[in-house]
């Protein structure tokens, strides 16, 4: 099985740079399956209906969220009735949305779990054990597992790869918009990846307009963050699956710039 994972799209100038290069990424990888971190879509928080419909047309088959989940109020009208979202599984009993789906593609099958980790984050449930719980009853039915650990610190991270090695056939995380350099396959075959990256523009500071952020950080004054319109990087994950074990076979950075986009 082939799946692609996308990174956090960020706001209307990630939207752009996915239009753009998404058809290009199917023919060359032809990828079964592809999922994307949809949270920071609208405008850099949240999600919409119109967004996330607008992803699906695309071709995305299943969308993972984190801590902005809720940001657009619009979320609550449609997340329980959306079985191709998931929102962090560890949020309290009774949230609404869910916390694993189970998503098809090109003939395919991939349980896809989301989760978010308490470092410099809300202080939800352990994500260990929730993944513990989920991930014992998915793998009754289902060898190919994707999580998507959405968490700020790296060590968090890595520690979420090793406890679910052998267990997931990928854990890649999301939320710091920093494509990481230690993709891998553990010793027992899960994919590894601490960031994924992002979807939007490389001229801000995190997909953001730089000069907002540098006056919060300079001044400590309440501001407004805004989407920066500059031009976009693109990043991604590839891997390929055994089906029969779940096991990894491949992993692969995508990291596309727009100037280089142009040239191509």
């Amino acid at each position: 099985m082939k799946v692609l994972f996308i990174g956090d799209i960020v706001g209307n100038t990630g939207r752009k740079a996915l239009k753009s290069t998404l058809p290009h990424l199917k023919s060359k990888y032809n990828p079964h399956i592809i999922i994307a971190n949809g949270e920071n879509a609208a405008a850099g928080r949240g999600i919409n209906a119109n967004i996330a419909k607008e992803f699906f047309e695309q071709g995305i088959h299943g969308l993972t969220m984190g801590n902005h989940t809720w940001d657009n109020k619009e979320i609550f009208d449609f997340i329980d009735d959306e079985p191709r979202m998931v929102r962090p599984a560890n949020y309290p009993p009774g949230t609404p949305g869910r916390g694993s789906m189970v998503v098809k593609g090109g003939g395919k099958e991939l349980a896809v779990v989301n989760l978010m980790g308490r470092t410099f984050l809300p202080p939800l449930d352990d994500p260990f054990r929730k993944a513990d719980e989920i991930i014992g009853q998915l793998s009754k039915k289902h060898k190919c597992i994707l999580v998507d650990f959405h968490a700020e610190a790296t060590s968090e991270k890595i520690a979420m790869g090793w406890y679910l090695d052998g267990r997931a056939s990928l854990v890649v995380g999301t939320h710091t918009h920093v494509q990481s350099n230690d993709d891998t396959i553990l010793p027992q075959g899960t994919a590894y990846l601490t960031d994924a990256g992002m979807v939007g523009s490389r001229e801000g500071i995190l997909g953001m307009e730089r000069t907002a952020v540098l006056r919060k950080f300079t001044t400590q004054l309440p501001v407004r963050f805004q989407v920066c319109e500059g031009k976009w990087h693109f990043h991604a994950v590839f891997v390929e699956l055994d089906e029969a074990t779940g096991r990894a076979r491949k992993i692969e950075k995508i990291r596309l710039l727009e100037d280089e986009w142009h040239m191509d």
